[in-house]
């Protein structure tokens, strides 16, 4: 799948949550629930792309300020 293609994250959530409510509402026959379990799963590892790639940024962010020159190991709400 190309950049153009990926869905947001909230996209990708929203839509996988919409799958899961077909297959579990039934009347599938077993082609289309297959289908969709496979849309699914690729809904799935989007929504996990874009939460590891939330937790590096995050994770850098945090480096960065504990790297601070003004960061101190005392830290003060003011």
């Amino acid at each position: 799948m190309s950049d153009a293609e990926t869905p947001s994250y909230e996209r990708a959530r929203e839509e996988l949550t919409e799958v899961v409510r077909r297959l579990e509402t039934g009347g599938l026959t077993l082609e289309q629930s297959i289908e969709l379990w496979e849309r699914g799963e690729r809904l799935a590892a989007i929504c996990e792309e874009w939460l590891q790639g939330a937790r590096v940024k995050l994770a850098a962010a945090m480096a960065r300020r504990d790297q601070s020159p003004d960061a101190s190991s005392e830290e003060t709400p003011f």
